[in-house]
């Protein structure tokens, strides 16, 4: 437990309904006694039901009144924090909640370091470290998958399943302590092929939460969709059709898109960044050429490509061409301008095989519904990403690393065995897979971890 108070804003910066000032430590009572005035006539201190909002005066320092509010005390040990915590909810204007939140430091608290409240939290027991750090992956989800596996986090189920796994690699070190203490009775404590099954099923499960992790890349990190054709096939129309605003540049002059641009967008839900490339095409203007080297970088790096054709024009040899430069299974192939021009049936069978074709106007908006949904079932194709299930216990980023380390020495632990690497030496990659597991949940993770996870967080959480 600290001996130190901290108190922060709670809520998002900016002009709101609603503010709330969180205070946490030993002195949060006393800082609601000196600063709340209960609007029943009661003292703070006669009217101080826990857990239970009541409505009155916040004071400043002086005693002069800064807002018409309401007030919780929510006693430790069953809070958030752990400890006594007491939050005002205020109305959310930005200069009212600082003139709060410099009343509670005047009557003894200290202003909140960034993830504080959440690292007093797994310090005090409260919760593991990976829904420790799944309270700010909610904040910061990009999607609703992604939110659904943060929540997943949060509830525990990926902790337990790492304590799990831990406790089974515990498991086999006790009964190779046993095997070594006992060498003569080395086959009944630990038969060789029962320590390789032992292993094999502890390796199993960790490669399945790694591809885990990797399936829900897309929902955490999004994917790349570039826009590549020639000029004026209408890549940036289409660009600021998706967009619903006019965010690229579009004449009837070619070679008006110098650079790429980059937006985010969602395609039928899944988060995505949209990129509009320069037309692809020679040229002796050097601006120009300097953009589409960069765009064709972009292009190379993405995980979905729409090839514009311009459908006045129709299918021509050097879409055929750009289409195997690009590669066929990540492209997708789009007859725009429908609008002005309607594709033949057999439009795209030049373009075979590419991933799929679609017919859009970027100018009315014609069938992008259609076209999101082909990028969506395209992306979640190439990425392996799927719809996370209930109980998908997927890692994130620092997690998942560790993890591939635990998998590496047991992969190299097995090769030992096999070899006829004697059971005390093969004990000292047990115990660094076990370690990891635990640096994973926070039961044995280093200072400098700790703190760059919980400065990754917004002050007041």
């Amino acid at each position: 437990m600290h001996t130190d108070t901290i108190a922060a804003i709670a809520t998002a910066p900016g002009p709101g309904g609603i503010g709330i000032i969180r205070v946490s430590g030993p002195k949060a009572h006393n800082i609601l006694e000196s600063l709340f005035r209960p609007a029943s006539g009661k003292s703070t201190a006669q009217d101080a039901k826990p857990w239970m909002l009541r409505r009155g005066i916040v004071l400043d320092a002086g005693g002069t009144p800064l807002d018409d509010a309401l007030a919780v005390f929510m006693p430790a040990p069953r809070t958030f924090t752990g400890e006594d915590v007491v939050e005002f909810q205020c109305h959310g204007g930005p200069v009212l909640l600082e003139n709060v939140l410099e009343a509670c430091l005047d009557a003894g608290a200290r202003q909140a370091d960034r993830g504080e409240f959440t690292r007093r939290a797994f310090l005090n027991g409260r919760m593991d470290l990976t829904q420790a750090e799944a309270i700010a992956e909610m904040i910061a989800a990009p999607s609703r998958q992604e939110a659904q596996l943060a929540a997943t986090r949060l509830n525990g189920l990926l902790g337990r399943r790492i304590d799990a796994l831990r406790e089974r690699l515990e498991d086999l070190r006790a009964r190779i302590c046993l095997a070594v203490d006992f060498p003569e009775e080395e086959a009944e404590c630990l038969p060789p092929e029962d320590f390789m099954a032992g292993i094999r099923s502890v390796a199993e499960a960790v490669v399945s939460l790694l591809q885990g992790f990797e399936r829900s890349r897309c929902w955490r990190e999004g994917i790349l969709v570039a826009l590549a054709g020639p000029v004026n096939a209408g890549k940036s129309s289409l660009m600021n059709a998706f967009l619903g605003r006019e965010r690229a540049i579009v004449t009837e002059y070619p070679g008006t898109t110098r650079d790429f641009l980059e937006e985010p967008v969602r395609f039928a839900g899944l988060p995505a960044r949209l990129v509009d490339t320069a037309g692809l095409r020679d040229t002796d203007n050097p601006a120009e050429a300097r953009g589409i080297r960069m765009g064709k970088e972009m292009i190379d790096s993405a995980d979905v490509v729409l090839l514009l054709i311009d459908g006045t024009e129709g299918v021509t040899q050097s879409h055929c061409s750009l289409l195997r430069d690009l590669g066929p299974e990540r492209t997708l192939t789009v007859w725009n301008k429908l609008d002005l021009a309607t594709p033949p049936d057999d439009w795209y069978e030049p373009l075979l095989p590419s991933a799929g074709q679609a017919a859009v106007s970027a100018r009315t908006g014609e069938g992008l519904e259609e076209l999101a949904s082909s990028i969506r079932r395209l992306a979640l194709n190439r990425t392996e990403g799927r719809e996370p299930e209930p109980d998908e216990a997927a890692p994130n980023l620092r997690q998942a690393r560790s993890l591939e380390r635990v998998r590496d020495e047991l992969a190299a632990l097995m090769d030992d065995v096999q070899a006829g690497i004697p059971y005390d030496l093969c004990a000292v990659r047990l115990e660094s897979a076990a370690a990891l597991m635990a640096e994973i949940t926070g039961l044995d993770t280093p200072d400098d971890v700790l703190n760059r996870i919980f400065a990754s967080f917004c002050i007041g959480k």
